[in-house]
């Protein structure tokens, strides 16, 4: 019943996955060389990074959905967010904040530290910065990015994470690029994604990740893997450090 529920309200509802990409190029490739194309299956973009179709960009109606009182039951992100490498004066970048669910406990557990809640969506940088408001958590700052740049500061950040996000990036390449730059040595990034490997799970597939094509791009990228954890329901905890 709950995968039912969840397969209906992911794909009834628009969520956001607030993507950003990068402004950094490929130094020695063209993007006609980092990308392929093909003719897009029926919920893809036709667009290939590393033999895997990216999936399209969903839009900021699902504001509501993102704050279900369900969402813990469904995800378990307070396991998810005890997981997370994280001390009381870490920097955390949320990459695709939408309502700053993630965002917003993060910022408690880090009292003298500070996350950024990069955001795209126009409507979601009104949320996020009136819910700041309300909240009076100080050590949130939101970030307005654009297609083309995360808008984060070079080696500013301990900890950038993305939640069900990953899979649409427009360009993941350049994306990954720029949050290495943004990363502090021995910084990580952590990728919660939907299970590829497991059937049961009733999301599209490609709304989904596997372990070998997460490590595969992340690889490509200057990322190694140094923990995966499956004690969620339905999502991989993929945690990557940065390779300097």
């Amino acid at each position: 019943m709950l995968r039912k529920t969840i397969i209906k309200k992911v794909f009834i509802i628009p969520l956001l996955f607030g993507v950003i990409s990068a402004c950094s190029q490929p130094k020695t490739a063209t993007q006609n060389q980092v990308y392929q194309s093909k003719s897009a299956t029926v919920d893809g973009t036709g667009k290939l990074y590393l033999g895997r179709e990216i999936a399209p960009v969903m839009g900021a109606a699902g504001a509501d959905w993102l704050e279900r009182n369900n969402r813990q039951q469904e995800e378990n992100t307070a396991l998810a967010i005890s997981k997370m490498p994280l001390t009381a004066n870490s920097v955390v970048a949320d990459i695709g904040a939408g309502t700053g669910y993630y965002t917003f406990r993060i910022a408690k557990k880090v009292p003298q530290g500070k996350v950024f809640a990069v955001e795209v969506q126009d409507e979601f940088v009104t949320y996020l910065n009136r819910t700041k408001k309300e909240n009076g958590q100080q050590n949130v700052q939101v970030v307005k990015g654009t297609e083309t740049s995360p808008n984060l500061p070079d080696a500013s950040v301990d900890l950038a994470f993305m939640v069900d996000v990953y899979h649409e990036l427009l360009y993941p390449h350049e994306v990954l690029q720029a949050l290495r730059k943004a990363l502090k040595p021995g910084g990580k990034l952590l990728l919660l994604e939907y299970r590829a490997e497991d059937p049961a799970i009733e999301i599209k597939e490609l709304h989904k990740m596997s372990v070998k094509q997460a490590n595969k791009e992340l690889a490509a990228n200057g990322f190694k893997i140094v923990q995966r954890n499956e004690l969620l329901p339905i999502q991989h905890f993929l945690l990557y450090q940065k390779v300097d």
